[in-house]
């Protein structure tokens, strides 16, 4: 896709499947909106081909509205007229010439599932931003898609509106079984809701596949720091034996599982959930982790219900423990620890 003479999406091939949730992921400006909407058919690419149910997308006359009607689209920003909740929940089906029971029944149907039926008769610009959305997604449900596309639908909403929304919308989108194309920089939302997952980056597709693949194997440096491996460190493979293997890592050697072969360069990557922390004075602890590192907190920092610390121990780390965990730790700038963690938390990106 090209704007003003420079391309901004380049993605060769991508497909969803029917009744499959697909998140695109990545960081402001990556392409992911504008991918979306050629999928919604809200915008034509200036090359290649965009298939419905496996044939080609006519862009001209009244062929390309009939799919179009087939598709529902959601915005970060609610699009609602100047009119009540429940006309502006029955716009898109007064506008398919919907017999009116079914406008009523679809309208009352959708009121009562997203929880804003005391909202019925309300004006729309009389909405908070969460009753506004809650409209502009039953307005989108009540058209029965085939299709359903939601493009950042819960970044302008405070964090327990957004949690809330998040998880009706997940409990809708099971049991409707609606195909469904969502556009996020929110990697719990990603996490949440997608049956697959793309990592848009810089207008590329950057990796594709499972919640797991994506969040546990990333196929990049890139993709790696953007799906939360705080912990990315250069190293050589030193040795491999009955599958597994010995990184070097400065100064330090880890365990690790991979198909690299003794000699390769490589980063190895770690989540800060698969790290554990105890104390390093008190009794021996029996341990099934391979890997076991010795050094000292150099910084704590509180994320709500965690605390996210740095240690220095050869290379650096980064873990997450609980408020608990830290407190009863007595942790702090400076405090001796032993971080602990399985081989197989280690992921290994070839260089």
């Amino acid at each position: 896709m090209d704007y003003g003479g420079a391309t901004v999406l380049d993605v060769p091939a991508v497909a969803v499947g029917r009744g499959e949730i697909f998140a695109l992921i990545g960081p402001n400006g990556a392409g992911k909106s504008t991918l979306l909407r050629i999928l919604g058919l809200l915008e034509r690419p200036t090359a290649g081909i965009v298939r419905f149910r496996g044939q080609p997308v006519p862009w001209g006359g009244r062929d390309i509205l009939a799919t179009r009607r087939q598709l529902a689209c959601v915005f970060q920003e609610p699009l609602l007229c100047d009119a009540t909740v429940e006309a502006n929940v029955a716009l898109g089906l007064r506008l398919r010439h919907r017999p009116a029971e079914e406008v009523a029944a679809q309208v009352g149907t959708w009121l009562a599932r997203l929880r804003i039926a005391h909202l019925a008769r309300r004006g729309a610009r009389t909405l908070s931003g969460g009753e506004a959305q809650r409209a502009s997604l039953a307005r989108a449900f009540a058209l029965r898609p085939d299709v359903l596309l939601l493009d950042e639908p819960f970044a302008a909403l405070d964090p327990p509106t957004r949690a809330e929304l998040l998880g009706q919308l997940q409990a809708l989108l099971r049991q409707e079984g609606c195909t469904t194309v969502f556009v996020t920089h929110d990697r719990e939302e990603a996490l949440r809701l997608g049956d697959r997952i793309a990592v848009v980056m810089g207008g590329r597709l950057c990796q594709v596949g499972t919640p797991a693949e994506v969040f546990g194997r990333p196929a990049s440096e890139e993709v790696a720091r953007f799906v939360g491996m705080e912990t990315i460190l250069p190293g050589r493979i030193l040795a491999s034996r009955d599958g597994l293997l010995t990184v070097g890592v400065e100064g330090v050697c880890l365990a690790a599982l991979g198909k690299v072969s003794v000699g390769d360069p490589v980063l190895a990557c770690l989540r800060p959930e698969d790290i554990t922390l105890r104390a390093a004075e008190g009794h021996a602890i029996v341990e099934s982790a391979r890997n076991r590192l010795e050094g000292r907190v150099e910084s704590a920092i509180r994320l709500e219900a965690q605390y996210r610390i740095e240690i220095a121990c050869g290379p650096r780390l980064v873990a997450l423990v609980t408020t608990q965990s830290y407190e009863e730790l007595g942790l702090g700038p400076g405090s001796p620890v032993v971080a602990t963690f399985k081989a197989s938390a280690v992921h290994l990106i070839p260089r």
